[in-house]
């Protein structure tokens, strides 16, 4: 039998044992507007706006020396959803989190007005909240990753007096060709085997805010897609050079087959690999691939609720610059 002594020993040692960091978390959100926004062609297909704002977390009692970024939606992601999922990681390194959002709902970051609001609002918390200015990564699946690309393409290509030093991007199974995309749904309308809402909506919102279908309007789209095997001159590659990047993929090759009869074409992975490879012929070496087996009940960000994070933030400290 253990002494008194022993056993407050052992809790203390317990105690120190678990994983504990101390936070302090920021919200900011704009009070909801009363308007909606198209959709589709019927008559009821609106949704209403969203929160325009973000949440911060920064941890405490530490140096910070960096910040992750995830470009989320207030609404539908239930605000910073993704983010929280690697709060205690990034907390233990030392990195704030931020978690932005537009007041537009599945915001695909068509308009440049969507663009200057995030602009706006990490231009705000890095004054504000005296973030340090380099070590900075973009993080995401599905939506939130592809407003990374289209918020960095943003960045690249405009005169603003203020910009985010960005280290890296993490990838995390989302589309970067919307050609393929929008061919992919064109088939999921036909076959019918799955739900179609997705794949009506997606190119109803393609084909309004990019005047037409790859068909009509093939440079919209390239110009559009961070990578696109269909564009030979692939000018949005040399964007994203620069950076570190790591990819994650879950091509679930088998379940897509036996459960909606897609094909190869028909799969994130294949705009990620062919990103890669392009990045690679225009210089860049500072890019690793993560393939993952697929969880047995998939969803939309499988993806990232499923990957290590704490490999993840390993390899985002040794990006780091001090």
């Amino acid at each position: 039998m253990k002494t008194p002594s022993q056993l407050f020993l052992l809790i203390i040692l317990a105690l120190f044992s678990i994983k504990s960091f101390s936070q302090k978390q920021i919200e900011h959100y704009e009070p909801i507007k009363t308007d909606s926004l198209r959709v589709g062609p019927g008559d009821a297909d609106f949704v209403p706006l969203i929160q325009s704002g973000y949440t911060l977390m920064l941890p405490e009692h530490k140096t910070i020396i960096g910040t992750l970024i995830f470009l989320e939606d207030s609404g539908y992601d239930k605000k910073n959803m993704n983010a929280k999922l690697i709060y205690d990681q990034a907390s233990e390194k030392g990195f704030a989190v931020l978690s932005v959002s537009t007041e537009i709902p599945f915001d695909f970051y068509f308009s440049k007005a969507s663009m200057q609001s995030t602009h706006h609002h990490i231009r705000e918390v890095f004054v504000k909240h005296k973030l340090p200015n380099k070590n900075v990564f973009f993080l995401g699946a599905s939506l939130v990753g592809h407003r990374a690309m289209r918020y960095i393409k943003f960045m690249k290509e405009g005169n603003h007096e203020f910009k985010v030093n960005i280290e890296g991007i993490v990838l995390c199974n989302f589309t970067l060709d919307w050609t393929r995309k929008w061919y992919q749904h064109k088939r999921d309308i036909k076959i019918n085997k799955i739900s179609l809402w997705e794949p009506k909506f997606i190119n109803y919102m393609l084909e309004t805010h990019l005047k037409g279908t790859p068909k009509t309007a093939p440079e919209q789209y390239h110009n559009f897609s961070s990578y696109s095997y269909f564009d030979e001159k692939n000018q949005n590659i040399k964007l994203y050079k620069t950076y570190a990047i790591r990819a994650y993929i879950e091509p679930a090759i088998k379940y897509r087959l036996t459960k909606y009869l897609r094909t190869l074409y028909e799969n994130n992975a294949t705009d990620i690999v062919g990103f890669l490879a392009e990045l690679e012929l225009a210089g860049n070496k500072n890019t690793e691939l993560i393939v993952l087996n697929p969880p047995q009940k998939k969803f939309v960000q499988s993806t990232w609720y499923t990957l290590d994070k704490d490999d993840l933030i390993d390899w985002i400290q040794k990006q780091t610059k001090k």
